[in-house]
């Protein structure tokens, strides 16, 4: 297990590891350039992450491993381009539109604000995702899907009672903490839908997300053919409160937030 220290808590649960905490570039925060982030043979070679997450994950996956679970990264880092590739093909109509509940929502019935916030509810805004930072990743049991006859589809049933990620999702949210990770999507709290498989390091993604203000991202947006620009920019302040800056606090109390995905 990589050495890690339980240091002072931070928001009173989660321990800061070993390691700097990283100040990002405008187009390292934006996911405009990857010069922040590493692979490791940990996981596949897509996956990247900064250099202290990935230690802080390998402990966490030696942990797992030692109770008897098996921990894997089905996506970290993604850059803008990829961010504005899902934007734009939801916006089109390319890809579906849900609702906070998950139900289909038909594009052609929404006007330009109601199509920003559907999507926004399931996918960042390009520029202001958290996997642009290095320090998001989404995880999973890959012990379930490993004959092919399921499909990873990172949805909330995968991980609820019943579901092939439940076990893992229990003693992740019970010791996740222990090596600086926190659910920052724990709950729907009227911005991002709940995701149980999202994981975010926690001093490294504090630092990021007081570095992304709304001139860093109105910049970047700026640059780029991302659709519906117009209103998003013209709605970039409350936006980036419901939805960027809208997320759960740290907490490895069950019984504190409830523990409702889905």
């Amino acid at each position: 297990m990589c050495q890690h220290e339980r240091s002072h808590s931070v928001g009173g649960h989660l321990r800061k590891l070993n390691g700097a905490i990283v100040m990002l570039s405008a187009e390292e925060l934006t996911g405009q350039v990857d010069s922040h982030v590493i692979s490791d043979p940990c996981c596949r070679p897509t996956v990247r992450l900064q250099a202290s997450v990935f230690a802080a994950f390998k402990a966490m996956q030696t942990a797992a491993q030692e109770a008897g679970l098996a921990l894997d990264i089905a996506s970290g880092f993604r850059d803008f381009a990829r961010q504005q590739s899902i934007w734009n093909r939801k916006f089109s109509g390319a890809a579906p539109l849900y609702d906070s509940e998950g139900a289909r929502l038909d594009p052609a019935q929404l006007a330009v604000g109601e199509k920003v916030e559907a999507i926004m509810t399931w996918s960042a805004l390009p520029g202001a995702s958290r996997h642009h930072w290095g320090t998001d990743l989404d995880v999973f049991d890959p012990r379930p899907f490993s004959s092919g006859d399921l499909s990873l589809q990172l949805l909330p049933e995968e991980y609820d009672e019943g579901g092939p990620c439940h076990e893992l999702a229990l003693w992740l949210y019970q010791h996740a903490a222990d090596f600086g990770f926190y659910f920052p999507y724990r709950q729907y709290r009227g911005g991002v839908a709940a995701e149980p498989w999202h994981l975010s390091h926690y001093t490294q993604a504090q630092q990021a997300q007081q570095q992304l203000t709304t001139a860093v991202l109105s910049n970047a947006l700026a640059q780029h053919d991302v659709a519906g620009k117009d209103y998003v920019l013209s709605r970039l302040t409350e936006l980036k409160e419901r939805f960027i800056d809208n997320v759960c606090p740290p907490t490895t109390n069950a019984g504190e937030d409830g523990w409702l995905f889905g």
